[in-house]
């Protein structure tokens, strides 16, 4: 698996290993943080520090975490994004529904 995942006491921490978050990644994602909420997390964090590339695919995988943790009251927070990605999901305009930090302690703000 290209994802490494920690719990924590008040979120999960979701690590993508992958230098590419596209459509060969994307569908584990999926599987991954739907399974993180169904075992009960509300707020999960995404560092993406690894990834250079995120195509629509993974995109939409980010897209269905955080309409699953608002679903049950909680957040998605991603951190570590690239240069290139993140002027990517700036582009699309990620940054408008989705919280963006750009550090650990930083995301874990935005949960509190």
């Amino acid at each position: 698996m290209n994802i490494s995942i920690q719990k924590n006491e008040s979120h999960t921490c979701l690590k993508v290993l992958n230098e590419r978050l596209d459509a060969s990644l994307a569908p584990d994602l999926k599987a991954e943080l739907v399974m993180i909420v169904e075992d009960g997390e509300k707020n999960i964090l995404v560092d993406l520090s690894n990834c250079n590339y995120c195509d629509s695919s993974g995109m939409s995988a980010l897209l269905l975490g955080n309409r699953l943790c608002i679903a049950v009251n909680g957040k998605l927070v991603l951190y570590g994004l690239s240069p290139r990605v993140k002027e990517m999901m700036d582009l699309v305009g990620f940054d408008s529904f989705l919280k963006i930090a750009d550090t650990k302690e930083k995301a874990e703000e935005f949960l509190l």
